[in-house]
């Protein structure tokens, strides 16, 4: 009798045993960012080709494990070096500063929970150390999109690759891939 009822005790308490639930992401990331850029369209002489050395970037994306969709809002900012800029006239290479405010839309494609697309579009503004043929300015707002892969590892790092098209229809055009790392927190 005592074998029997420790077989229904157990039978029970595995009858009440829920599924996992999703474990969350960590929500904000804070990171380093660098890669490389050139003018597009007219700006492609003016604005050159170049790299972006050194930048930073943060992001939110709350999601969880079981959730393919989510949201994302992602700032960053990156000095570059344009080679063969036409528009540098007095310095040998055109100094740039880019500065991105992006929202949009957090996919998880496959059945990887560490493995994520970002969908983003948002402003940016554009300054340079020479003013930037033919306009002649020297600082720019519009409206900036990016694409991008990302992929957690090690538990708390956020590697990113990024493609970006900023400054669409609205001043010096570029096209630029920027790679980063970031510290992940809940």
């Amino acid at each position: 009798m005592r074998a029997l009822a420790l077989c229904l005790a157990s039978l029970a308490s595995v009858a009440a045993v829920r599924p996992a639930g999703a474990e969350p992401l960590p929500s904000a990331s804070l990171g380093v960012v660098f890669g490389a850029g050139a003018g597009t369209g007219k700006y492609a002489p003016s604005i050159g080709v170049g790299y972006h050395q050194f930048g930073a970037q943060a992001a939110w994306q709350p999601m969880t494990t079981d959730q393919r969709f989510g949201w994302s809002l992602k700032w960053s900012f990156v000095f570059g070096k344009m080679y063969n800029a036409d528009s540098a006239q007095i310095d040998l290479y055109l100094r740039t500063l880019q500065m991105d405010f992006l929202a949009g839309l957090r996919i998880r494609p496959g059945e990887s929970r560490l493995r994520y697309l970002a969908l983003r579009g948002g402003v940016e503004l554009f300054r340079t150390n020479e003013p930037v043929k033919p306009d002649g300015g020297r600082a720019f707002v519009g409206p900036v999109a990016d694409a991008a892969i990302e992929q957690y590892a090690f538990g708390a790092v956020l590697f990113n690759a990024d493609v970006r098209y900023g400054l669409i229809g609205s001043g010096p055009a570029e096209i630029a891939i920027l790679v980063g790392a970031s510290i992940s927190v809940p």
